[in-house]
């Protein structure tokens, strides 16, 4: 019996996270925080179900360049270079 409980955001309501946003008709809206969840134009007041978060940096599928191991690293013993890679601490 571990039902959600919430209540979904209605029109009028400020939008509390950026994404993408469907009412109960399907209509889907990109909105951004701080902005008020607006009124169908056939329904009036309407929920609205968050359907997709918004990236900033992943928009063109490519990975950030912040990311990307520097050729010129000098401290690589103290970085993980290998998912497999772990720290020598303690028992194992």
């Amino acid at each position: 019996m571990s039902e959600d409980k919430s209540m979904l955001p209605i029109s009028g309501e400020h939008v509390e996270a950026d994404g993408v946003y469907k009412n109960e008709w399907g209509r889907e809206l990109e909105l951004q925080r701080g902005d008020v969840f607006p009124p169908d134009p056939q329904l009036g007041t309407t929920e609205w179900e968050w359907a997709e978060m918004s990236f900033d940096n992943h928009h063109e599928g490519e990975t950030d360049p912040r990311l990307y191991p520097k050729k010129d690293d000098v401290d690589k013993l103290g970085k993980i270079t290998h998912p497999r890679r772990q720290m020598d601490r303690g028992k194992k």
